[in-house]
């Protein structure tokens, strides 16, 4: 069994809701903090009593994250009645995260350059209107709000929107992976190019061509140069291991052992 408690219980692995009773053995036995991916299915058909259910469920010490729905969604939409759907779809994610209290709720930025003609004030306008609405219920419930990478070249337009919104509960979310694939600035760019609003990172690896979530150590990132810039500037987001099996969550928990202590 890993020990993770030289870094509390700031490390998540990622669980789909649905497959939560798949892993909680595995979890629990492992004292594993989560993030919880709740897909826009998963938000049709849940109730209370199931998210009660699942709180209850989780009887170890342990923190939460939430990983939010994306498909289909763009805060940063021009027509108005897909900017007011994506609005809808996250303050369910909000009413969740009433019931379940994660540290961190992660969205995704919805910024792709071809979309916008690279008119980066176009994206950000309605971003912000956006997130004003949902850090209106983050800041009630207490809860950060982390913006993810997708298919960013670069973390400018990212940095520029967590300072627009100033405010302490928003903040970003590097994905590692993603940044290997569709970037070509390097890791320690990323990490000066998102400081100081880094809430979280996704933690996977990859060859540099597709999002093959493998475990730490077996692709080409060079996770080296991210913890020692991270550690530079005295970094302490919340660190979620995106594996795709157990086998390969405890293979990077005991890399990331490695690189935190």
């Amino acid at each position: 069994m890993p020990d993770t408690k030289p870094h509390g219980r700031r490390v998540h692995v990622h669980v789909p809701y649905a497959d939560f009773d798949k892993y909680s053995s595995f979890l629990r036995e492992n004292r594993l903090s989560v993030e919880l991916y709740i897909g826009s299915h998963v938000i049709d058909g849940v109730k209370d009593r199931d998210l009660g259910d699942l709180k209850r469920a989780m009887d170890w010490e342990h923190t939460l994250s939430i990983h939010s729905p994306f498909m289909d969604l763009s805060p940063g939409a021009v027509d108005s009645k897909i900017a007011a759907a994506t609005l809808e779809r996250y303050m369910q994610v909000m009413d969740i995260a009433a019931v379940l209290r994660p540290e961190v709720v992660v969205f995704h930025a919805g910024y792709e350059s071809w979309k916008y003609g690279g008119d980066v004030s176009l994206w950000l306008g309605q971003s912000l209107k956006t997130w004003r609405r949902v850090m209106e219920r983050a800041s009630a419930l207490g809860v950060k709000v982390a913006i993810e990478n997708i298919v960013d070249a670069g973390p400018a337009h990212l940095k520029l929107l967590a300072r627009e919104m100033a405010h302490p509960l928003f903040g970003l979310c590097l994905d590692v992976g993603h940044r290997e694939i569709f970037s070509p600035l390097p890791i320690k760019d990323w990490v000066d190019g998102m400081h100081p609003y880094i809430f979280e990172l996704h933690l996977h690896d990859n060859a540099g061509v597709n999002d093959d979530h493998l475990a730490i150590g077996q692709g080409k990132i060079d996770f080296g140069s991210l913890f020692a810039r991270l550690r530079e500037l005295a970094a302490e987001p919340v660190y979620t291991i995106e594996a795709h099996s157990e086998q390969d969550a405890l293979k990077s928990l005991k890399v990331l052992d490695g690189y935190l202590s």
